[in-house]
């Protein structure tokens, strides 16, 4: 009998039924989409400000010790420290190793280029970059400097009687140099000068494969693999400068604590959350004599970004889901009020209020759970759609997350179960007597004597 009165219920109120069910499905629709581009917009925001580099930099922490005799900077203008290359692999073992997504090592020295023997050597700054990784593809500058635009190509290692290289755009056209030509290569005087020099005295010689444009410093550099700078300079596996991308956590006043004067409880808290400090702090731990830092214009600009869009999303969904309550609560009263003599006629009969209550709760609840699952995949489509306009050129996340699937429809259940129960309670303190007399009074002329003798 139950399931007969439930399914009577939504053949003869189709329109009402079918109002309330498009204002859960426009609600969750709405919703869906807003909480499936929230699940991957970290992501797409990272890669869309991977433009502005790396978010931490590693160095040698003996570089950051200040060497002063009588007032005077002793301190060489390297430093002289280095990483160790090999190094890098342990990163694979810290707690958010999976939140890294780029590492780029590279080593830098002063030397001195010359283009023709009837010129002079100018001295230039010169960086060993790792442009190509084939054990980690993420693991290399290209990854990480995705605005580099270099005329030619990028140089090669194992090049027979010299190395590869490419110049910045400002140093090219300072020298004169253009693609194809030779550079001669130096130490500079004095520079490195505990290090074995070349017993020919001979500079070594450059291919220029390509001109660089990055729009920074880099512009006037001499760019080699990062091999074969080490190779030059007699350094196996030195490394002075680590750019490290990584997908954090906006910062907030706990990411700014310092770890080591938290408590035990608090310590692991701080520690297990993926912010740029707390994945810094584990990049110093895992890598001996290193000191990580996060470049703030970056993270910073990530988190406000991030923190402003989420919210935003956050108050559309609200609204949503508000506005289909409201919807839902409409619809329900009109149900209710056109439904009195039922409920009066089944209150006489010995209904329970509590049976009247599980079916008017039976019939919202499955309007909620189709409509809801109709929203899912609407608003899993919106999302998709979405995400492709928005960030256009990134990698296409999955159309469906069915993680969000039971949320969605618990969701839709709340706003019904919500936005209905107000009309439901006022029918249940309805008085039987009365609500079926009104009913009768409206009826024929026999019932008008009846109602007009009472």
């Amino acid at each position: 009998m139950f399931l007969r009165l439930l399914w009577e219920s939504f053949v003869r109120q189709r329109r009402r039924k079918a109002l309330a069910g498009i204002a859960i499905l426009l609600g969750t629709t709405a919703v869906t989409a807003m909480l499936a581009l929230a699940t991957t917009i970290g992501d797409r925001i990272h890669r869309e400000l991977a433009v502005y580099g790396a978010n931490i930099v590693v160095t040698p922490k003996a570089d950051t010790l200040d060497v002063k005799v009588g007032g005077e900077d002793l301190k060489p203008a390297t430093g002289g420290a280095s990483l160790k290359e090999s190094d890098l692999e342990k990163l694979k073992g810290i707690f958010w190793a999976n939140n890294i997504t780029g590492v780029s090592p590279e080593f830098t020295f002063q030397g001195e280029v010359q283009l023709t023997a009837y010129k002079d050597f100018v001295p230039v700054p010169v960086t060993g970059y790792r442009f190509r990784s084939a054990r980690t593809p993420a693991g290399n500058a290209l990854a990480l400097h995705p605005w580099w635009k270099v005329q030619g190509k990028w140089p090669q290692a194992d090049v027979t009687d010299g190395y590869e290289a490419v110049v910045g755009s400002s140093l090219a056209t300072r020298l004169g140099v253009k693609v194809g030509e030779n550079l001669y290569l130096k130490r500079h005087d004095g520079h490195f000068a505990s290090l074995a020099q070349d017993p020919s005295g001979r500079p070594t010689v450059l291919f220029v494969v390509g001109v660089v444009t990055t729009g920074d410093a880099t512009d006037g550099k001499v760019l080699m693999n990062l091999s074969d700078v080490q190779d030059f300079l007699k350094v196996p596996g030195a490394i002075d400068h680590v750019d490290v991308a990584a997908r954090t956590r906006p910062e907030d006043a706990f990411a700014r604590l310092d770890p080591d004067k938290l408590s035990p409880k608090q310590h692991d808290i701080w520690y297990c959350r993926p912010y740029a400090n707390s994945i810094a702090y584990q990049i110093m731990e895992a890598i001996p004599g290193s000191r990580a830092e996060q470049v703030r214009r970056v993270e910073q600009s990530e988190g406000t970004v991030l923190s402003r869009i989420s919210g935003l999303m956050w108050l559309v969904s609200a609204a949503a889901l508000l506005a289909a309550g409201f919807a839902v609560s409409a619809a329900m009263a009109t149900a209710v009020l056109e439904r009195r003599g039922e409920i009066g006629l089944m209150r006489s009969l010995g209904a329970s209020k509590g049976a009247i209550a599980l079916l008017f709760y039976a019939e919202t609840g499955l309007l909620a759970v189709a409509a809801g699952a109709v929203g899912f995949v609407a608003g899993s489509a919106l999302a998709f759609w979405l995400g492709g306009r928005i960030f256009p050129g990134a990698s296409a996340e999955p159309l469906l997350n069915m993680a969000l699937l039971p949320v969605i429809v618990g969701l839709a259940l709340g706003v019904a179960v919500a936005g209905s129960t107000p009309s439901i309670r006022a029918a249940l303190r309805m008085d039987p007597s009365g609500v079926l007399r009104a009913g009768a009074c409206g009826q024929g002329s026999a019932w008008r004597a009846f109602c007009g003798a009472r």
